[in-house]
């Protein structure tokens, strides 16, 4: 019961029945040190217009992709997405449904469940997919889960190449039991097939691996998934659906399980979210598929309609017998993820993979021919992110860079301390050559300093 809108009378009431003289006794056991007297320290009333300009001021001082050149990647990238996809998304039907529990007032939103369901299934190279999940991470959390259960063993093993993140997501959802995780080495940057058949232990229930990896390396899908299956394992591939358009999709390598981030497709960076994970699977598995699944049927007169098919949701389907603890999906995030795919088509997809993939490797030739500066992982293949290795402090270029309007990428030694001169660069089909090559410019000028800064320094430390 609140204070706010009672009368004197009632306030009185309601302090005798809890045992307090005042309102102020309330609030004894807050430190005087801690409590606020007098008026509160606020700037004095602004009009609308006048509140929207301080937002305003206060948001230009934020380094944003709109205004900065972006290659920032790591699972969140900076993709173009049309505008005639948030006027679709903004319609009051998408915008506040949530699960479509009445097929007779929900079929708008079930139709696009069905085809987001179809253009992932397609994406991926797999026989069925769900409604969405929460995001990449848990999706990979949840495919673990899976093939726990399928198999009946309880080891992973998890390419080291995987997104530190997305490890550690497994690692908490391994902690509460279910499955343990094993992490597999990398060899010359790509997820080591040889060591699966080496690993000693207990059996493997799957091998989770990704496409590409978290340093932009394109892995050799059908190696690795030969090697879990003669392992006994399930093959769980973790890829980009923006690869995905012009790499073989795993389903086509023989992967049992195939989920990743949706953000790609027509999902805005915001700062890192919401997000929206998918996933594929064989026939075999529908039982055990978390989250929901969308079908189409008839109805008494013949018409075509759609209807929730499956939901191993344990909020009212099986409750603690069910498969998987996710209890909602992220609906708008995959109707946008179903409008982008649509805008592009299958031709649209692959131009924009294909233009990510050759101002990259446009940028990562130029930034090598800068002296000091190489290319951390050599000659593997790489589709729209690689690893520049500076010859400096790569979190010292990064902020020399925002001087350029760039977000110049990602400085490894966030992830691991010994990669202090790495820096994980992304380029989307939105950079462009003026970009690239201030990126270049700006790049090569700071090596310049960083090499006469060097000896200096050495001689200090001596």
């Amino acid at each position: 019961m609140s204070f706010v809108g009672r009368s004197d009378g009632e306030r009185r009431e309601m302090l005798e029945r809890i045992g307090a003289p005042n309102l102020e006794a309330l609030w004894q056991a807050i430190p005087k040190e801690f409590r606020v007297t007098g008026p509160l320290p606020l700037p004095p009333p602004l009009a609308e217009y006048e509140i929207a300009r301080k937002f305003e001021q206060w948001a230009e001082r934020n380094a944003d992709a709109s205004r900065y050149a972006c290659f920032l990647g790591g699972g969140i990238y900076d993709h173009f997405i049309p505008a005639a996809l948030r006027s679709i998304i903004s319609r009051s039907e998408f915008a506040t449904a949530y699960t479509p529990y009445q097929p007779e007032v929900s079929q708008g939103t079930l139709q696009v469940m069905f085809e987001y369901q179809s253009l992932i299934r397609e994406l991926t190279g797999m026989e069925v997919a769900n409604a969405s999940m929460y995001d990449g991470a848990t999706a990979a959390a949840e495919a673990a889960h899976l093939a726990a259960g399928a198999t009946g063993r309880a080891r992973v093993l998890v390419s080291a190449g995987l997104h530190p993140h997305y490890r550690e997501v497994l690692r908490t959802y391994a902690s509460a039991g279910g499955f343990t995780v094993d992490d597999l080495p990398l060899g010359a940057g790509r997820t080591s097939a040889a060591a699966i058949a080496r690993a000693e232990g207990p059996p493997i229930a799957a091998v989770i691996w990704p496409q590409p990896n978290f340093e932009g390396i394109v892995e050799d899908g059908k190696l690795l998934t030969d090697a879990a299956h003669a392992a006994g394992g399930y093959s769980i591939a973790v890829a980009d659906p923006v690869a995905l358009a012009i790499l073989t999709p795993p389903g086509e390598d023989g992967a049992d399980i195939v989920v990743g981030e949706g953000q790609p497709i027509g999902v805005p960076m915001s700062y890192g979210g919401p997000l929206v994970g998918f996933f594929a699977i064989r026939k075999t598995d529908v039982r055990r598929l978390p989250g929901r699944l969308a079908g189409a049927t008839v109805d008494l007169d013949g018409k075509r309609g759609y209807v929730l098919t499956l939901q191993t949701r344990e909020q009212h389907i099986r409750r603690e017998r069910a498969t998987s603890n996710i209890c909602t999906n992220q609906g708008l995030m995959s109707i946008a993820n179903t409008v982008h795919l649509a805008l592009l088509g299958a031709q649209g997809m692959r131009d924009v993979a294909t233009q990510c993939l050759e101002r990259a490797h446009y940028l990562a030739g130029r930034l090598a021919e800068i002296p000091g500066v190489t290319l951390a992982n050599g000659d593997a293949p790489y589709f729209r992110e690689f690893v520049v290795r500076l010859p400096g402090s790569a979190e010292a270029f990064a902020h020399a860079a925002l001087e350029r309007k760039i977000l110049a990428g990602i400085p490894l030694a966030r992830f691991d301390r010994a990669r202090g001169k790495d820096l994980l660069v992304a380029v989307t089909e939105k950079r462009n050559r003026e970009e690239l090559d201030r990126y270049v410019e700006t790049a090569a000028q700071w090596a310049r300093t960083a090499a006469a800064k060097a000896p200096a320094e050495a001689a200090c430390r001596s």
